[in-house]
């Protein structure tokens, strides 16, 4: 969908908003996810070091054993009961990989 006030941003006001929800983002995981927590305390990272849009490159890479690794829940950043939709891999390479979507997932 397009939104004008979004799409038209000033840009200083884009980095804004971009940083803004970065941190927002990795607090969250943070709090949430186990998986993160211990990738984010191993690299040393907290939420709170996140400070500049350049800080992105100090998260940590999630890579597709994390998911398996973690299957069929462990990577869920809200409780089961707000997932709407989940979308599954065969597994045929191995143990399935399992990506879940809230309403506001799904709504965007």
């Amino acid at each position: 969908m397009f939104e004008p006030e979004l799409e038209k941003m000033p840009i200083a006001k884009l980095n804004e908003l971009q940083l803004e929800r970065l941190k927002w983002t990795v607090k969250h995981a943070y709090d949430n996810v186990p998986l993160y927590r211990k990738k984010f305390d191993d690299a040393g990272l907290k939420p709170e070091d996140i400070q500049t849009l350049a800080d992105v490159s100090k998260i940590p890479f999630t890579v597709k054993n994390d998911l398996r690794d973690h299957y069929p829940y462990g990577i869920l950043a809200v409780p089961r009961e707000q997932i709407l939709r989940f979308h599954a891999s065969s597994g045929t390479t191995g143990t399935p990989t399992v990506i879940s979507y809230t309403r506001k997932d799904m709504d965007t």
